[in-house]
């Protein structure tokens, strides 16, 4: 190649370049107060705001960040006009989307940044796998930066979905201790109508070297096996641990970890969240009023009644950290594992191997939180995203006509499992 056919001829609308413009219409909403006290960033950060594109009129209302780990580029009809690293972070933008609109509906100005995500799976057995424990601590210092460098920002939503993506947004929220804030979990993607699990997949070479498959069989297999092109894997490893634990903390909504990627209900989660945290800030809630030492109890105590990824015993310490609370030590671990029965039935530890989504609609977290409360194994005051405690929640749950709807989702749809 040479220079020439990287700089191809033009049409004339290429140099057809403009040096000035008339500008944004109207005002910035400022008073004398403003101009005499604020910082000189707070009132630059208007102009910035109106040079956006957003209405001068509309300047004064709660501005809102929305951090997320979107990867890839996707055009409006879902297409791919750049591959992301996994499903997880692939659809999410949807979700800042979708809450971001609802912050606009009810007068406040939603922001977003991002810090995308690598995925495990990917990196397997390459060089990679070395980058990816260090890579969430660097993703929840970003976070924490790019949080404080919003300074007139009054609430924070994350928006994750996988293995180490979502522990360091969890980490960075639990860090913004006079801050309300709110996780919104990435859900998870569906599994193939015939076919293999996310997890199982990754076993393709193997299974070929020891003619247990075919050539066709695994080229088969490995491409359908992510049946939806967004969420998390099927099964309950990291990424579908890290959003339980979300909601287990009293971060995420009732019922919000584990949802089908895409979905209306999954898109509602993010409506419902930017609600909750404007409510939380209304009443001066903040995410020091949620991670407590009796939220990471009830963290840990979710972890081992699923069966939950042992990866946490890494993350859910490093959330403790970051919230100033206690830090779980063996110890604590031995005693919750011991006292708790591990109650949910899927992928990868069965015996009957659901895939997660199953799990939601089986009623989730707030579910198997009813079960507990029963053995008295959780701390029922300790407060959630929704302004009220656990047991107000489940109180809500119990008699909710999304738990009486849900369950029968998968017999309607002429869905048969293998559990």
């Amino acid at each position: 190649m040479t220079i020439e056919n990287i700089f191809t001829p033009q049409d004339d609308a290429f140099y057809a370049v403009i040096t000035h413009a008339a500008g944004p219409q109207g005002a910035l909403p400022l008073t004398p107060q403003m101009l005499m006290e604020s910082p000189s960033g707070n009132l630059f950060g208007m102009t910035q705001n109106a040079g956006m594109g957003w209405d001068a009129n509309k300047l004064t209302g709660k501005e809102v960040l929305i951090i997320g780990t979107q990867g890839g580029i996707r055009a409006g009809d879902g297409r791919p006009v750049a591959l992301g690293y996994h499903t997880g972070h692939w659809e999410i933008g949807m979700q800042m989307q979708a809450a971001a609109k609802e912050i606009t509906r009810n007068g406040g100005i939603p922001f977003a940044a991002f810090v995308s995500d690598p995925c495990d799976g990917r990196s397997q057995g390459t060089h990679g796998m070395f980058d990816s424990l260090p890579y969430r601590n660097d993703a929840a210092i970003v976070f924490r930066r790019l949080i404080r460098s919003l300074p007139t920002r009054r609430a924070v939503i994350g928006v994750a979905t996988c293995d180490k993506g979502l522990p360091a947004t969890m980490i960075a929220l639990a860090s913004m201790h006079n801050l309300p804030t709110i996780l919104v979990p990435g859900g998870a993607t569906l599994p193939p109508t015939v076919g293999e699990d996310a997890g199982k997949v990754q076993t393709i070479g193997a299974r070929f070297a020891n003619h247990e498959l075919s050539l066709q069989e695994a080229a088969e297999l490995g491409c359908r096996a992510c049946a939806s092109p967004g969420g998390g894997c099927q099964f309950l490893g990291t990424a579908g641990t890290s959003q339980v634990v979300a909601e287990a903390l009293g971060l995420a909504l009732p019922h919000s970890a584990l949802a089908p990627s895409g979905q209306a209900v999954w898109l509602e989660i993010a409506r419902q969240s930017a609600r909750a945290v404007s409510e939380l800030d209304n009443r001066g809630i903040t995410t020091r009023d949620i991670l407590t030492d009796k939220a990471i109890e009830n963290a840990m105590v979710l972890h081992a009644a699923f069966g939950g990824s042992t990866n946490l015993l890494l993350h859910i310490p490093a959330i403790a950290h970051a919230a100033g609370c206690t830090i779980p030590d063996v110890a604590h671990w031995t005693r919750i594992n011991r006292n708790v029965p591990r109650l949910v039935s899927v992928l990868p530890n069965g015996p009957d191997y659901h895939p997660t989504v199953r799990a939601f609609l089986a009623g989730g977290v707030p579910e198997v939180m009813l079960h507990l409360r029963e053995l008295g194994l959780l701390h029922e005051d300790a407060m959630t995203v929704t302004g009220q405690t656990v047991g107000e929640n489940l109180d809500w749950w119990q008699a909710s006509e999304r738990r009486g709807t849900l369950p029968s989702v998968p017999a309607r749809a002429g869905w048969r499992g293998s559990g």
